[in-house]
């Protein structure tokens, strides 16, 4: 089991069999996953639609999809938020301030911020959340580890290839709709594929403290540049 299944099985108990949210068909292992991104005509006019059951996110700018592609939500323990809400903060290279690594020398040990593991000389790193997008405090969509069931602390993750897409399509005070299910799930959403990045091995510990760890994306945003 490598670090990220140990730090987020450990925070989040048997996630695996949690029944909040419908378990999904997931790409194979290693399979490249790319999702077009539209630039938008008025950005003013993006809204952002999530599907809790779909576990879907959908970037509309009228009926014209901007960008659809896989999340990963909130256990039942710790839901996504439903509700109409607005963006109101982005940061490319956020931290977490409740989960990451306790850094000593040479030593890194997966845990809390607020539970050092003994002894003096520690200092805390929070684990990378690239790509944060705030709608509700603490609450926010980033990049991270796509997996099929409902495994976050109600956050909403992106892959990698996703996340600054995007970033990169909404703006402070673009609106954000979370429900159980959207219009969007029978007709745009009813074939999206997903990412298997959450069975990728993870990277050492030693870069996810870095600075290496928010890379800029490669190559285009959007469709055509």
């Amino acid at each position: 089991m490598n670090a990220h299944t140990l730090l987020f099985a450990a925070i989040l108990g048997m996630a695996g069999m949690l029944t909040g949210c419908q378990t999904l068909r997931t790409a194979t292992p290693g399979a490249p996953y790319e999702v077009v991104a539209h630039r938008p005509t008025n950005p003013s006019a993006v809204r952002v639609k999530v599907s809790l059951a779909k576990q879907q996110v959908y970037v509309m700018e009228g009926d014209r999809a901007l960008l659809a592609a896989a999340t990963c939500v909130g256990t039942p323990e710790k839901p996504t938020p439903r509700g109409n809400f607005r963006v109101y903060l982005k940061n490319a290279n956020k931290r977490s301030y409740s989960y990451g690594f306790w850094v000593r020398g040479n030593e890194i040990v997966a845990g809390k911020s607020g539970a050092s593991p003994g002894g003096g000389g520690w200092r805390y790193v929070g684990y990378p959340m690239q790509y944060w997008v705030e709608f509700s405090p603490a609450y926010g969509f980033h990049q991270g580890y796509v997996w099929p069931m409902a495994r976050t602390h109600g956050c909403l993750r992106f892959h990698k290839t996703v996340a600054p897409k995007f970033f990169a399509l909404v703006q402070t005070g673009t609106p954000v709709n979370i429900a159980y299910t959207q219009p969007e799930d029978e007709t745009i959403g009813r074939s999206l594929p997903r990412p298997g990045d959450f069975q990728d091995p993870d990277p050492p510990a030693s870069f996810m403290i870095s600075s290496a760890a928010f890379a800029p994306p490669p190559g285009p945003l959007f469709k055509g540049g």
